[in-house]
């Protein structure tokens, strides 16, 4: 029975750094066995019924676990697997030679068409803009707004937020501390955009309970003034409609809660850091562009007593 069991298991093979070749089939089957290579690298492997094999493999100063595990279940699923998994390697290989053209055809007509710009930001970096824009793949700053290289020091995160200052760390409040204190910009701009998901996720949370185990939900929170405005203001509303409200007042949270940012504040006070907010429809390609009028007091402001917008427009 053992004997049977032992030969149900496919063949493996495990190919060494060494020339040396090891064939797992054709070893003299056994419950147990250990096999000492010239390298002094020693494999044991065992087998169980049903369970494939099990490789410890020890290099003498540590043990490495190797765990080889022969398919459970019957050999048309496995092949099946193993298909499907072709397939999508396949897929990828087919995305990834279609990247390379792109980099080619940039390498072609940008890189060796520029050369002085190139060469320029190999040595530094002097971007005018610092942009905090949403993850989703619809919303490109760089496509729909044309940065080119070197012109825009770009953040993106699930739902284009910015933290509080007394929030913990955050790769967002990273990227503000290098953009602004290094680099120096001179205009943070928050870009939101329409039918966005994370927005979504905070507007369709229970009031009473946050699920933690949730990294969407301990993330999109931070726009929870913006959802509390949004409740008060649009609450006759249908969902669709508050979600877009939030939207754009959730990028308006954000350029407040820029401003508690002590070195933030001293250079919008000081007229070297200017705020905007922009908003990308996708669904009509529009663009509107705001903004944050710091002239009045918006420290005293940012638990909701409202905030004042300029120089705003509508591109169409």
């Amino acid at each position: 029975m053992a004997a049977a069991a032992a030969a149900a298991v496919p063949s493996l093979t495990l190919t060494l750094p060494s020339p040396t070749s090891l064939d797992l089939a054709r070893t003299p089957p056994a419950a147990a066995r250990s096999i000492v290579l010239g390298s002094g690298l020693r494999i044991r492997e065992t087998r169980q019924a049903g369970f494939g094999s099990l490789l410890f493999v020890n290099s003498g100063r540590r043990d490495h676990y190797l765990c080889v595990k022969a398919a459970q279940g019957p050999p048309g699923l496995t092949q099946e697997r193993d298909v499907k998994k072709m397939e999508t390697a396949a897929k990828s290989e087919n995305v990834f030679d279609e990247m390379k053209q792109r980099f080619l055809q940039f390498k072609t007509e940008k890189y060796l068409g520029e050369p002085e710009r190139y060469e320029n930001l190999a040595q530094a970096q002097a971007p005018k803009f610092l942009v905090i824009a949403c993850a989703d793949s619809r919303v490109c700053p760089s496509t729909i707004l044309g940065f080119q290289p070197g012109d825009a020091f770009i953040v993106r995160n699930v739902a284009n937020l910015v933290p509080p200052v007394e929030n913990g760390p955050s790769e967002t409040k990273a990227a503000l501390e290098f953009s602004v204190n290094t680099l120096q910009v001179q205009n943070i701009l928050v870009v939101g955009h329409s039918c966005c998901g994370g927005i979504r996720a905070l507007m369709g949370m229970d009031d009473d309970k946050v699920d933690s185990s949730s990294f969407i939900h301990s993330w999109v929170i931070t726009g929870k003034n913006a959802r509390l405005s949004t409740k008060c203001v649009a609450s006759s509303l249908s969902f669709d409609q508050q979600c877009r409200h939030c939207e754009k007042e959730s990028i308006n949270r954000s350029l407040i809660n820029l401003m508690g940012y002590p070195w933030i504040k001293e250079k919008v006070d000081g007229g070297s850091l200017c705020l905007h907010g922009g908003y990308y429809n996708f669904v009509d390609c529009t663009f509107e562009k705001w903004t944050l009028d710091c002239d009045d007091n918006l420290m005293g402001k940012a638990a909701g007593d409202g905030y004042s917008i300029k120089n705003r427009e509508f591109w169409s």
